[in-house]
């Protein structure tokens, strides 16, 4: 029995210096820093992602109001070659909703995991035609099955928005 004691003991002393070993680490050690998150949609998935710098100062100011966080302006990413781009869709009408124009979230091609991801999108506005209803999409497929059918267009601009992903299907960080 004494020596049942002496071990509980022993274990409960041992767990709790363990304890405050890893919350005086975690609280003074590492720095933490939050960045508000937009939600949009990738192949067909909601993701989470962040803006933290964009080509245009415009866009910057919008993106700042809108998240409540400073988007810097690097006028240098709109000499970002194509390669080291993927697009990112964004509606000028149709469905209301919580993106930057006040329509429904972004779609973006290539996520994490596919070839072609990189956090620098070029923005391609969409815009559905006239008499057609819009409906929500979630693809980069879906936008450009529209493209192709008429039923909306697209206009590529010559922003770019550094916009890497927080979480993903199958993926977060």
């Amino acid at each position: 029995m004494k020596k049942r004691i002496l071990v509980t003991t022993i274990l409960v002393v041992l767990f709790t210096v363990i304890l405050s070993a890893c919350s005086a680490t975690a609280g003074s050690s590492i720095p933490y820093a939050s960045i508000p998150a937009g939600r949009a949609y990738a192949e067909g998935k909601e993701i989470f992602f962040s803006h933290t710098e964009t080509s245009d100062p415009g866009v910057a100011e919008k993106l700042t109001n809108m998240m409540k966080s400073p988007v810097l302006v690097v006028p240098a990413l709109a000499e970002a070659p194509d390669s080291m781009l993927a697009p990112v869709y964004v509606f000028t009408n149709g469905v209301t909703g919580k993106g930057p124009l006040g329509f429904q979230p972004d779609v973006f091609g290539f996520p994490p995991g596919t070839d072609g991801y990189t956090p620098l999108r070029k923005i391609t506005f969409v815009t559905w035609a006239e008499g057609v209803t819009a409906s929500e999409l979630k693809a980069e497929s879906e936008v450009l099955a529209g493209a192709d059918a008429g039923t909306l267009s697209l206009e590529i601009s010559n922003v770019v928005v550094n916009m890497p992903f927080m979480s993903w299907d199958g993926g977060k960080r």
